[in-house]
């Protein structure tokens, strides 16, 4: 895989249309993603003592962590009112080689802070729900 750069790994949001139209969150400087399993264990007396897991079993979940500066752009707009109203919206993540990952996500923290005379920025996080989609 060619390395790429951290600056085209977006974040953005859909307008919660039936067929969504999504705009990348402004601001955003850092962003991470976590795609965790938790997996379904089927050791037994045969295993010769090592421990096997059943494939395909289990839960799985994609978790989003994400900091930026406010803009107060459209898509900061819905954020903010997602996590006043525990709204599970459509999100989709983007890299620089095209590849997307999509699903609905629950904005678990939203956080603001700021400095006298400085920018106004903020974290968020967000837990998937229901299966996500790599495209």
């Amino acid at each position: 895989m060619a390395a790429e750069k951290g600056s085209a790994f977006l974040l953005k949001i859909g307008n919660g249309a039936q067929v969504p139209v999504f705009t990348t969150v402004a601001g955003l400087k850092t962003t991470q993603l976590t795609i965790n399993g938790d997996p379904v264990v089927i050791t037994n007396k045969d295993s010769g003592g090592w421990r096997e897991l059943l494939s395909g079993a289990g839960v799985r979940s994609v978790s989003v962590a994400a900091s930026g500066i406010f803009t107060g752009s459209a898509a900061e707009t819905r954020l903010k009112a997602n996590a006043l109203s525990g709204e599970v919206d459509e999100y989709r993540l983007s890299f620089e080689g095209g590849e997307q990952l999509q699903g609905r996500f629950l904005l678990t923290r939203l956080e603001y802070a700021g400095d006298f005379n400085g920018e106004r920025n903020y974290t968020l996080a967000l837990e998937s729900s229901g299966p996500v989609t790599n495209s």
